[in-house]
């Protein structure tokens, strides 16, 4: 018999707890931007690397679903800084440590790209183009953004501080009801000094990179946690209506499977349990698909159960109901479920209980 239980069975870990404990402490009404910087500043930001042998995956997951719970913009930027340091800690260990919020923008819309022109022999550069979808523009210090040679070569990743001249930001095509406070504005670069800490693809093609897209769907979790949490409190002043008692049921059901698989996640990217020898990229994927699936159906539940009143009466509640469906969008649906489906046909052997 083994003298400790299995790592997902553990209690909850000192990191996510001390940002439980801080979010609490913060002011209910303060915009994102100021939420984030009060993390950074209180050093509540350096959560365990995933992987890399490290053993402590589930306590970075467990970290950015409690910062997402809170609020979920805050997840958004918060995620975004934890995954540019992760990159940083894997692909530019050199690299001066950033001096406030950081964000990665690796958006590659075929009339967005930004271009590097080699400036010296150590790997800096000039950048020129626009580049979009990029969240916490004009609240972040500096960014890595994936950027492309003269010759179509790349994608290379750029370190970049924002705080350069040249560095042009456009709010004007930021529509959005959803997801508001994520600030995913234009950035415009005109001969901006960068220095390239991945060349040649790299960033894609490394392991880290489906780790820390694990990462997002823990905040993905994180707001669906806060959409149950609010239909429990609804279905605790109705104790008697049967069909309010069913959605919760069914919400239990599905946020229970979704906590076990993000657990088995981390332990697999850790090296633990049956699935240790699965891809990342299908790890990913698999969490990704199935988190994305639960969040929905709990808002759907909601909807039904709750009806209007949340939605248009208590801020909170209409204010996440907004932004979980723009957030999951990062998740394509079914052009993800179909890469998912290539790796499962190329597999023997794919699923064993």
């Amino acid at each position: 018999m083994n003298a400790s239980p299995p790592r997902s069975l553990a209690p909850p870990d000192p990191a996510a707890d001390r940002l439980r404990a801080a979010l609490d402490q913060l002011a209910p009404h303060a915009a994102p931007a100021d939420k984030l910087a009060a993390l950074i500043a209180a050093r509540l930001d350096q959560l365990p690397l995933p992987g890399a042998g490290a053993g402590a995956t589930l306590d970075r997951f467990r970290a950015l679903c409690a910062v997402a719970r809170h609020d979920l913009v805050l997840g958004r930027l918060f995620e975004a800084h934890a995954d540019a340091l992760a990159i940083l800690a894997e692909l530019a260990p050199d690299c001066a440590p950033p001096d406030g919020a950081v964000g990665v923008w690796a958006a590659e819309p075929p009339d967005a790209r930004v271009l590097m022109t080699p400036h010296t022999a150590d790997g800096r550069v000039r950048l020129d183009g626009r580049k979009a979808w990029c969240s916490g523009a004009g609240v972040l210090t500096q960014a890595l953004v994936t950027v492309w040679g003269a010759a179509g070569d790349g994608p290379h990743l750029a370190w970049v501080d924002l705080r350069a001249p040249g560095v042009a930001i456009d709010e004007s095509v930021w529509r959005a009801v959803g997801m508001r406070g994520s600030a995913s504005y234009d950035v415009r670069f005109d001969a901006v000094p960068a220095r390239i800490v991945g060349r040649d693809g790299i960033y894609l093609t490394r392991p880290g990179f489906w780790h820390g897209g694990a990462g997002v769907a823990a905040c993905w979790l994180g707001g669906a946690l806060a959409l149950g949490d609010a239909l429990r409190a609804a279905v605790a002043r109705r104790p008697d209506d049967a069909l309010a008692l069913c959605a919760l049921g069914r919400v239990d059901a599905a946020l229970a499977a979704a906590i076990a698989l993000l657990r088995a996640t981390a332990d697999a990217i850790d090296g633990r349990g049956d699935d240790a020898a699965i891809a990342p990229i299908t790890l990913a994927l698999r969490l990704r698909g199935f988190i994305e699936r639960s969040a929905s159906f709990v808002l759907d539940e909601a909807a039904q159960i709750l009806g209007p009143v949340p939605f248009c009466r208590e801020a909170r509640f209409a204010r996440l109901a907004a932004d979980l469906p723009i957030y999951l969008r990062q998740w394509h649906g079914p052009r993800d479920f179909a890469a998912l489906g290539r790796l499962a046909a190329d597999r023997s052997c794919a699923w064993a209980p």
